[in-house]
């Protein structure tokens, strides 16, 4: 096989090349993928192995067989011919460059989608889908072009080991679904990211956002959509009561800068809940907390409700450490949280990461909702691990084995059952400090080779 790969390779009775992901099928439908290549422009105009349909497949199975090297994952995708050479690393690699970033976002933007209806344990509050937003940081790999597009953290102590990805996202809280994100580098915003992200919330969401995502023009717009907010605010702001609520909350109202407050221009009325803590293992006892919010009618939103919703938020910090913990984590060869070396594949990557995140998650959907189960009771771990010793395996040569093994796997995944969550309360502290080393500097990257072998450079002392 040349390296553009152009030769051809049977397919099975279906008309699929990479048959053994033939499971995936039913998240992703074969007819999506091939809209979204079309729609992107990626047509090939002739027959050949790695074609345009096939790695964006193996892209996405990238997204699920984490722990494998790209020629591993094709290995996986393919079932076994004895005599046929699997395609190298460098022509994957080549095939993948070719395939660009935007046949997968098409393809996302296609698929993904909140899973959650009314009856969903955990998923509404009071007819309002809990949405929240949030963002995180992913380390990419150190190449110049990375570095050049995503930026390092600065700091006191110098630049950061390796380029950053910024990523916020829009997550459904009652089925850990990543529906939409944004990202850019290290130097943007959260908030400038989570704009982006507006016209992607869905109209019959309660948004739950951390304090760090206010400013009086992302309220103002949010809330001219319709769109329900419930937000913790910080400390600082300054807030003059206009009417106390029998629930002990208050309505006040936010201003565009303190000279609009000052010249009551621009307000907007909101509710302002503050509470504490009584007790003194919980993290932030003794501390005043806000939350404000667009629900104004305490008779119909309680503060006591408001409160307890608000820790919902906590779903999507969960949402990500299944991403970036259990699902892509780090590896001894691979430090940073991707793998890939130019700016277009990290994109890429992170579209198969969250795509192969929503195909898990759906399938822990599915499982659940058939028994009428929490799916928060679910391992996501344990489903994921189950779905990448069960995709191989998938039998798709008729029907009826293909069906036998879906109920399989669902079944399997019913399976993973954990315990209630605990009431339970982590501090706040790190468990690594900062290194006595020097700190890694330009200069110690990418050093000429040694001219002199070991035995030629010691000197022996008198």
């Amino acid at each position: 096989m040349t390296q553009q790969g152009c030769c051809t390779l049977p397919a099975d009775d279906a008309g699929r090349i990479v048959d053994r992901l033939a499971g995936l099928e039913q998240v992703i439908p074969a007819e999506k993928v091939r809209q979204a290549l079309f729609l992107s422009g990626r047509v090939n105009g002739r027959a050949c192995v790695l074609s345009h349909e096939v790695m964006l497949w193996v892209v996405l199975a990238m997204g699920v067989l984490t722990d494998l090297p790209i020629r591993q994952v094709f290995k996986h995708a393919r079932r076994l011919r004895v005599g046929e050479d699997t395609p190298g690393r460098s022509s994957l690699c080549e095939a993948r460059r070719r395939l660009g970033v935007e046949p997968v976002r098409q393809l996302f933007h296609d698929v993904v989608h909140p899973l959650a209806t009314p009856e969903t344990p955990g998923a509404f509050y009071r007819g309002m889908r809990l949405v929240g937003c949030d963002g995180s940081i992913f380390d990419v790999p150190d190449s110049d072009a990375n570095a050049s597009a995503f930026h390092r953290a600065t700091g006191s102590r110098g630049d950061g080991a390796f380029p950053q990805v910024r990523k916020v996202s829009l997550v459904e809280l009652g089925t850990h679904v990543e529906f939409a994100f944004a990202a850019g580098g290290w130097q943007d915003s959260e908030q400038a990211l989570a704009e982006l992200l507006f016209d992607q919330i869905p109209t019959d969401a309660l948004l739950l956002e951390d304090r760090g995502f206010f400013s009086y023009a992302a309220w103002k717009k949010l809330a001219g959509r319709g769109v329900q907010l419930l937000l913790r605010i910080k400390s600082n702001m300054v807030f003059t009561p206009i009417r106390r609520l029998s629930d002990g909350s208050y309505l006040a109202k936010i201003y565009p800068s303190s000279w609009d407050r000052h010249k009551d221009r621009g307000g907007i009325i909101v509710r302002i809940i503050e509470y504490t803590l009584n007790d003194p293992q919980r993290t932030g006892h003794g501390e005043v907390h806000r939350l404000m919010t667009t629900l104004l009618d305490e008779t119909l939103y309680p503060a006591a409700e408001l409160i307890a919703l608000y820790h919902e938020r906590w779903e999507q910090e969960i949402t990500l450490d299944e991403q970036k913990t259990h699902h892509d984590p780090r590896r001894p060869t691979k430090p940073a949280n991707l793998r890939s070396e130019t700016p277009q594949g990290v994109l890429q990557e992170l579209y198969a990461l969250s795509l192969g995140h929503f195909i898990t998650r759906a399938l822990m959907f599915r499982a659940a909702e058939q028994t009428g189960l929490d799916v928060d009771r679910l391992s996501f771990t344990g489903c994921f691990q189950v779905l990448q010793c069960r995709l191989p395996e998938c039998d798709s040569r008729t029907p009826e084995t293909f069906a036998a093994w879906y109920a399989g796997l669902l079944w399997e995944m019913r399976k993973e059952v954990i315990e209630p969550r605990r009431n339970r309360i982590n501090p706040r502290v790190i468990k690594r400090k900062m290194s006595k080393w020097k700190k890694k500097r330009p200069e110690h990257r990418r050093i000429p080779p040694l001219k002199k072998r070991f035995q030629e450079t010691v000197v022996m002392l008198n």
